[in-house]
């Protein structure tokens, strides 16, 4: 049972790493050379140039469903609309470099050309709802001034993208796609092969199942690639696939709950209906109108039992070991963090942040409430450690007006 389980899991890493890698390095690359207030300056209004705009800058960003909470509401006070919000936030999560190589390489290029594309779609539909719904308020004021970027050479910033990439962003979504491999293997064994034989004769009963399961929980835009390609393999459509890869990542509870916190409900309505009727869209297109082989995973060594007669090559193999020791370096270095943290006077509990977007969200907006000298959030144990002689009231009223929750 054991080496059962664990040849489908390295199959997976194998066909998987090297385009993680990838993917993890064009992050920092974008991390690094683009500036930081680009993304905010043309999206003041709620037409369709605004929310294409935003759609277009979201879709290669590798931000998660919970971090680019933080960016699109530091973008909404920076002045964007409502409309080119909303845009942003359906448009990031639900793809980006690192998710649509790896999605090559599991799934084939049709399935990762397509992503890209429905993404961006049900952005502009998600705006474009919102611009024409929901009436626009005054944009939100930001009291604290963007933290500013240090200026550095080409070197230097070389040097943070890998640092960002390879750091930052394995810290974020390393253990999700950790978790991914894990339940795609734990599927290949314990789903039975007839499980979604319903989903071949009623693909919409398929897509429906997966959207109650999808939208409230957490994925990344990366990790559900490998549970999308084991659903495959036992059954599921690729329809109903396409709608776990784009409805999954796109958002989860934490999402939903500050969302209607900060834009208002009927904005978050607009916002999930615009999400499932996009994934379902595109799902029933593909499942009825496109070719089958066109969406097929890449790797049948996923299949319980399999056993290639063809060597893996090494180039594979090496990316698998060299992403296993990055990746271990990158979570060590999380848990330092957390355990060099030192007790300062002042600590705060904050729910609601979820990787290291919203940690520095958090630090740079407590930095800048009157009277505070220092600032250090524990990502981990949800708490923030402020020094300095400020009024207390006015840090738990700055935690709420980001969209996260004070735990007194």
């Amino acid at each position: 049972m054991l080496q059962e389980y664990l040849m489908p899991f390295v199959a997976l890493l194998n066909e998987m790493s090297p385009y993680l890698l990838l993917g993890f390095l064009i992050a920092g690359l974008l991390h690094a050379f683009v500036p930081g207030g680009f993304y905010a300056r043309y999206l003041a209004r709620s037409d369709f140039r605004s929310v294409a705009l935003a759609a277009l800058f979201g879709v290669p960003l590798p931000l998660c469903s919970c971090g680019v909470i933080p960016t699109a509401m530091a973008m909404r006070r920076e002045g964007a609309s409502k409309a080119a919000t909303v845009s942003f936030l359906i448009a990031t999560p639900q793809t980006g470099i690192d998710s649509i190589f790896v999605t090559a390489g599991l799934l084939g290029v049709p399935f990762a050309l397509l992503r890209p594309v429905v993404a961006f779609v049900t952005a502009l539909f998600g705006g474009s709802l919102v611009g024409a719904a929901v009436r626009e308020e005054a944009p939100l004021t930001e009291d604290a001034s963007p933290r500013e970027r240090r200026s550095l050479s080409f070197w230097g910033k070389c040097r943070e993208a890998l640092r960002y990439g390879f750091g930052e962003m394995m810290q974020d979504i390393g253990r999700w796609l950790v978790v991914g491999l894990l339940l795609a293997g734990a599927i290949t064994i314990l789903v039975p092969d007839d499980l979604f034989a319903v989903t071949t004769r009623h693909p919409l009963l398929g897509m429906l199942l997966v959207l109650v399961l999808s939208i409230p929980m957490y994925l990344c835009a990366t990790g559900s690639v490998p549970i999308a390609a084991a659903l495959m393999l036992k059954g599921l459509s690729p329809g109903a696939a396409l709608v776990l890869l784009m409805a999954g990542p796109a958002t989860n509870m934490a999402a939903i709950l500050v969302i209607g916190k900060v834009l208002g409900r009927r904005t978050l309505w607009l916002y999930l209906a615009a999400i499932i009727a996009g994934a379902v869209g595109f799902g029933l297109l593909v499942d009825e109108l496109l070719p089958a082989g066109w969406f097929r995973p890449a790797s049948s060594a996923l299949l319980p039992g399999h056993c290639s007669e063809e060597a893996v090559p090494w180039w594979k193999v090496v990316s698998s070991v060299l992403f296993t020791l990055l990746l271990v370096v990158a979570l060590l270095g999380r848990y330092r963090k957390t355990q060099s943290h030192t007790n300062m006077k002042h600590v705060f509990r904050i729910k609601g942040m979820m990787c290291n977007h919203c940690k520095a969200h958090v630090e740079s907006a407590l930095k800048h409430v009157a009277g505070v000298t220092a600032v250090e959030v524990d990502l981990a144990a949800g708490t923030a450690r402020v020094e300095g002689t400020f009024d207390p009231e006015r840090i738990i009223a700055t935690i709420r007006e980001l969209g996260y929750e004070y735990v007194s």
